[in-house]
């Protein structure tokens, strides 16, 4: 069990006396709730279980959860705690088939983690009383990104709060550097993945895009610095920090045929070159979001032209290479 003063340990204790008063019939006195609740039983005097107690109660009613105080019976004017399944219980959730879709999206984002079974058990709920199928989204497919090399490190760098070295490319100052960063989050923004935290060496928050993250992420085993802010708003950093990106007019492909129907659908102009191959010609694109899209079709998308797109996608796909060689 936690200890007893912190976060975990607390909600610990407020799930359990919500389980135990739901399970009762009749108003429970709150000597036999001090039995009931494994946390209670640990406290060493009744004046501190009472103020735990009663702060637990407070907490509960502002979480909306309807706890009440009853008489126990006519006959015992000893007074007994109890929350009513009927007050408890949500209304029916009824789900418009668009609504129905997002949600049913939403389950399959967590299908290959480690909430895939609970997403599957939740979706199954969702949908009973339903006809239980995926009409809603039939043909559609979630994509969240996260396929750059250093995204799972990092991922896990912030869960534990762990300091980090890696070296990081800047447009326009060639080659890369080194960089010593303790994490703060990791935040999705216009289609690309970032990491907030704060860079040690300049002493200061930075915004870090990980498709520029040119290294393997290294945990140093330091303790951090400098603590998370309570008001951390990572997308406003992250908007703020997001100037001069680099974005091509026009860009030439050259794409096997019957593959790269997403750049199809957005091509402005489209040729045969040969049995195997077609030209497309798309407009107005981001170089990072455009190579990363192209680096995803692997061999079957070529970049004729911009040159500065060439470059990124074969970047990209020798950064893929090498982590995979480095990974066996």
């Amino acid at each position: 069990m936690a200890a007893p003063n912190t976060p975990q340990a607390k909600t610990e204790r407020l799930l359990n006396l919500t389980m135990a008063l739901l399970a009762a019939r009749i108003p429970v006195p709150k000597q036999r709730i001090r039995r009931m609740v494994e946390a209670y039983r640990a406290v060493g005097s009744d004046e501190a279980f009472d103020r735990m107690f009663e702060r637990d109660k407070e907490d509960l009613r502002a979480m909306g959860i309807p706890l009440v105080t009853e008489e126990i019976s006519a006959l015992d004017e000893e007074l007994g705690y109890r929350i009513d399944q009927r007050d408890y219980a949500l209304p029916p959730v009824e789900l418009a088939a668009d609504e129905l879709a997002v949600v049913g999206l939403a389950s399959r984002a967590w299908a290959h983690a480690a909430m895939g079974g609970p997403a599957a058990t939740a979706w199954r709920k969702v949908v009973a009383g339903e006809d239980g199928s995926e009409a809603p989204f039939a043909g559609l497919e979630l994509r969240l990104g996260g396929g750059e090399p250093a995204f799972d490190d990092l991922k896990d760098a912030v869960i534990a709060a762990a300091t980090v070295r890696f070296d990081y490319a800047r447009p326009g100052e060639g080659g890369s550097h080194a960089r010593h960063v303790e994490p703060w989050a990791l935040t999705a923004w216009r289609g690309r993945w970032y990491l907030v935290g704060h860079d040690l060496d300049r002493a200061d928050a930075r915004v870090f895009r990980l498709s520029r993250v040119a290294s393997t992420v290294r945990v140093t085993g330091e303790t951090p610095t400098v603590q998370r802010p309570a008001d951390l708003d990572p997308t406003r950093m992250i908007a703020s920090s997001a100037t001069g990106e680099q974005v091509v007019d026009r860009s030439v492909l050259r794409v096997r045929v019957g593959t790269g129907h997403g750049l199809r659908r957005r091509a402005t102009g489209t040729s045969s070159l040969d049995e195997q191959w077609d030209r497309l010609e798309l407009h107005d694109g981001d170089v990072e979001m455009l190579a990363q899209e192209i680096a995803g079709y692997g061999a079957d998308v070529v970049v004729a032209e911009p040159a500065e797109l060439r470059e990124a996608v074969v970047d990209r796909l020798r950064s893929a290479r090498a982590t995979h060689q480095g990974g066996r």
